[in-house]
């Protein structure tokens, strides 16, 4: 599979041209956003990880096999980083949000252990108000070690989904990659 940085845009006038069908990813910071894409393309380093919440401060424009553009949101929540910074970035990606035509789909992107957190049901009422189409990831699926954990974890999160299954993954195992892929498919083939 083909995937490329294309920009990291630190304003709306930064978004390179429409063109292609884009899928963006958003969620809390730390919660995975980054390595979901690596792996979903095959190609880790590609979206830059780390532990450290806030990481990602840019929209960052990713053009996967020349058939779609993947977009990472800077995530919300905790970051170590003044709140004008973070009001910056509730701009920008209220304007990404709102003014890309060629948003097809966003993937709200949850921790499998904490489920849905005020800021995340925020995020999808947000969505839902502005018709934007959206699926649920659950990531971190493998730190949920028991089936106990696994099924309480999971139907958390499925009883705040509104629409379809939520999507459990592991950047780890690489569990759900797969779904992914299909749910991305049939955005593709709606096109």
């Amino acid at each position: 599979m083909e995937a490329e940085h294309i920009v990291s845009a630190a304003r709306p006038e930064d978004f390179p041209a429409e063109g292609l069908p884009e899928i963006a990813f958003l969620g809390r910071s730390n919660v995975g956003k980054s390595s979901l894409l690596n792996t979903l393309t095959g190609k880790h380093g590609l979206a830059r990880t780390s532990a450290r919440p806030g990481c990602t401060q840019v929209i960052n424009f990713y053009r996967v096999d020349g058939r779609f553009q993947f977009v990472d949101l800077p995530g919300y929540g905790f970051a170590r980083v003044p709140a004008r910074i973070r009001g910056q970035w509730k701009e920008l990606i209220e304007s990404y949000l709102l003014e890309r035509r060629a948003l097809e789909m966003a993937f709200l992107v949850l921790d499998a252990r904490r489920g849905w957190m005020e800021k995340d049901l925020e995020l999808k009422e947000w969505l839902e108000s502005h018709g934007r189409r959206y699926r649920v990831i659950a990531t971190k699926t493998d730190k949920l070690k028991t089936q106990k954990e696994k099924y309480h974890g999971m139907a958390a999160i499925r009883a705040q989904t509104s629409g379809e299954e939520p999507l459990p993954f592991s950047a780890v195992t690489g569990r759900g990659a797969r779904e992914i892929w299909q749910a991305i498919s049939k955005i593709r083939n709606n096109h």
